[in-house]
């Protein structure tokens, strides 16, 4: 039976959701390591293939240090990763999901979890593609911005015509929800979209304390570096789908996923899609691993009936655990 014949048969579906950069907090991860000796073991795998002491970054900062995307994205990755392992330890064997996503870095997460990158290669990728990121923001700065309460076809028109009147790159990187959506590009482009957008019916925006334009085409200078360091990895296909960024629909293959990494550098992340494509696969639970509870606040707001879990202590996988077994007792 396929995915979509399930959920017309009425089965209630799990998918599994990893966060991104900005998700990252000092103290993350540290509950579980207290707790789980595979959580340890898997930061301390992290500080191995990196050679750097990512668990005490993770543990103790400095923040500003922590926040460096160079640390964030493989941080976020490993303590994805021990929330998943950990979970998988102490439940003695996770739900088969549906499909597993991931927002802008957290879909290299989503990939380990999925068995197409090991942990290993996702730790090295991450680390390069934030090198690289940094690197092409030194040589082409730009502004991200939040616009909330703007309709996503009206604000993807008013940045079309900020590029055109100006020459300035602006676009959305992040469709997350229906009132919210981030934009990206140079300087002057995001100031400019961003001062146009009140009167075009956005109720806030807000500048993002970040000096690169991840998500645009300012990223282009880091894209060929990065593509080759994805075809030296062991890219496998995933052994569950995982939606894609920028395709909102199921990678299934090596090659999807390969095309897919390289893509989302410089283009946006259709997060709600990707949610709206899994409620389509019959998923009615969202469960996040890792740091803070971003993904799942975002899903909320996409679909108000959506039961969402964050997975960042033991006591969060517990509490699962518990409605996991409750669940199946009504079955």
């Amino acid at each position: 039976m396929t995915a979509s014949e399930e959920a017309a048969a009425g089965r209630e579906g799990i998918a599994y959701l990893f966060p991104g950069q900005g998700s990252q907090a000092v103290g993350m991860g540290v509950d579980l390591c207290r707790a789980s000796a595979v959580a340890r073991v898997t930061l301390q795998e992290a500080d191995d293939a990196l050679g750097a002491p990512l668990s005490r970054l993770c543990a103790e900062g400095p923040a500003d240090e922590l926040t460096d995307t160079v640390n964030a994205q493989p941080a976020l990755l490993a303590v994805s990763v021990a929330a998943w392992r950990v979970a998988g330890q102490r439940l003695g064997r996770l739900p088969e999901p549906e499909a597993v996503a991931g927002h802008s870095m957290g879909e290299y997460s989503a990939l380990v979890a999925a068995q197409s990158l090991s942990y290993p290669d996702g730790l090295r990728l991450v680390r390069t593609r934030g090198r690289l990121m940094k690197d092409a923001g030194d040589l082409r700065p730009g502004r991200m911005a939040a616009v909330l309460g703007m309709d996503r076809q009206a604000l993807a028109t008013l940045c079309r015509e900020v590029t055109a009147a100006t020459g300035q790159v602006v676009q959305i990187a992040n469709d997350n929800h229906p009132s919210q959506q981030v934009i990206s590009g140079s300087v002057l482009g995001v100031e400019e979209a961003s001062r146009l957008a009140p009167e075009r019916g956005a109720r806030r925006v807000m500048p993002l304390a970040v000096s690169i334009a991840a998500h645009s085409p300012l990223m282009a200078d880091a894209r060929p570096a990065l593509e080759a360091a994805i075809d030296k990895a062991d890219v496998r296909d995933p052994v569950v789908p995982v939606i894609g960024n920028t395709c909102a629909s199921p990678l299934i293959r090596a090659e999807d996923v390969r095309r897919e990494l390289g893509a989302q550098l410089e283009g946006g992340v259709r997060w709600r899609a990707s949610m709206q494509a899994l409620l389509e696969m019959g998923v009615t639970t969202f469960v996040e691993f890792g740091s803070g509870t971003v993904l799942s606040g975002i899903m909320r707001k996409i679909d108000r009936r959506a039961r969402c879990f964050a997975l960042r202590t033991l006591a969060d996988i517990d509490a699962w655990g518990e409605w996991l077994q409750e669940r199946q007792r009504l079955a």
